[in-house]
């Protein structure tokens, strides 16, 4: 068992991400998962990421506030326990258009080894 206090967690950078902060949860240099990452991230009010797609699915799960999830089929938006799987190559991008910070858990695979 790993379990890793939110007081004690590293920041990670992630590309693309703006008025944002990200906090590696499991996985990487915070455990051993050997097929996934956790990762607990802030976006101010305005914050969000630019509009891109990776070759890896990954799943969000609203915690705090609210953020608007624009995909190349339109926008929804993302609220406490509300959940969002991106398939592999999807266009999305994220903004927080509130006033208040919202929270949200990323759980994706680790990238292709090369």
């Amino acid at each position: 068992m790993k379990i890793n206090r939110l007081v004690d967690l590293e920041e990670y950078e992630a590309k693309g991400h703006f008025d944002m902060k990200g906090f590696r949860m499991q996985g990487f240099d915070a455990s051993d998962t050997e097929n996934f990452w956790v990762g607990l991230s802030y976006f101010l009010p305005g914050g969000g990421t630019t509009h891109s797609a990776t070759p890896i699915e990954k799943v969000y799960v609203g915690i705090e506030g609210e953020l608007t999830v624009i995909t190349d089929d339109g926008e929804d938006n993302l609220r406490p326990m509300d959940s969002c799987y991106l398939a592999p190559n999807e266009g999305r991008s994220i903004i927080n258009r509130t006033n208040k910070i919202a929270t949200i858990l990323v759980i994706m695979p680790y990238p292709p080894k090369d």
